[in-house]
């Protein structure tokens, strides 16, 4: 796909996020799947908690996601042209009807300022209704960051379960996705996801995010790969791409990348969760 049309910027500005737009084809999406099963097959536990954070550092697979040109254009006409990668999440769902991701906004607690980034969620499975897919507050990101409430539940596939609470369903939208399309949205929006009701995996895979060059991370430390232009800033510390799947070099960049964003994550709690 090239870059987003008028309409296409228009709307994003309006609801806060994007979707779907056409990336990979299924056969793509599903050599992404494959990768992981081989991974959790091979590498038991290697993508379980902070494991399922920076994959794009561990695998070529993985890595080809971020810096997809399609994806990359429709950030482009989001962000700017200077685009920095500062981070990859696997947001599997197990059919156990357990895992759900509370409703809350990306810039509460990841650190990043200005808001001049976006979060891209490419579906590597279909992600409807049924097997918990994303659902968006439209218009929500044009308020102030709301209170979130820490509850730690064990079943949420955020950090510190951070909630807002009392957000009216029926004014949520879902965001159905087929294999291989993706959505972007806004840091300030709320937007959440609930149980997997099917009898399959529902799996994701977040781009959080993409940062313009002129945003810092104002809580810790982060790592980043330049996906396109120019790094003017020079804020954050730059990471090569893998050339080959588990590689100790890049095994040893992820866990540092993961104990730096740990901290960003947890800032100001007093406790820690199991990502």
């Amino acid at each position: 796909m090239p870059h987003l049309s008028e309409e296409q910027i228009k709307k994003y500005n309006e609801d806060g996020f994007i979707a779907p737009i056409n990336v990979l084809s299924r056969e793509d999406a599903n050599e992404i799947k494959e990768e992981i099963e081989h991974i959790e097959k091979k590498w038991p536990n290697e993508l379980e908690g902070l494991g399922r954070n920076y994959v794009h550092f561990i695998s070529k697979v993985f890595d080809k996601i971020p810096h997809n040109s399609k994806i990359l254009d429709a950030v482009e006409s989001i962000i700017g042209k200077d685009i920095l990668v500062c981070g990859t999440t696997l947001f599997i769902k197990n059919p156990d009807k357990k895992g759900f991701v509370s409703f809350h906004q990306d810039a509460k607690y990841i650190g990043l300022e200005p808001y001049n980034w976006v979060t891209g969620w490419l579906a590597v499975t279909d992600a409807n209704e049924e097997n918990g897919c994303m659902r968006m507050w439209k218009g929500s990101h044009k308020e102030d960051l709301q209170f979130h409430d820490q509850k730690f539940d064990e079943n949420n596939l955020l950090t510190r379960g951070q909630t807002v609470e009392n957000v009216p369903i029926e004014k949520t939208t879902p965001v159905i996705l087929k294999a291989g399309q993706l959505s972007l949205h806004h840091p300030k929006i709320i937007h959440g996801s609930g149980l997997n009701k099917s009898k399959d995996r529902r799996i994701g895979f977040a781009i959080q995010s993409y940062i313009g060059s002129n945003v810092d991370q104002v809580l810790g430390k982060m790592y980043v790969q330049q996906a396109r232009g120019n790094d003017t800033f020079n804020y954050h510390e730059h990471v090569k791409r893998p050339n080959e799947l588990m590689n100790n070099i890049d095994i040893a960049n992820r866990k540092k990348a993961n104990e730096e964003l740990s901290k960003i994550f947890y800032s100001g709690s007093n406790k820690i969760g199991k990502y």
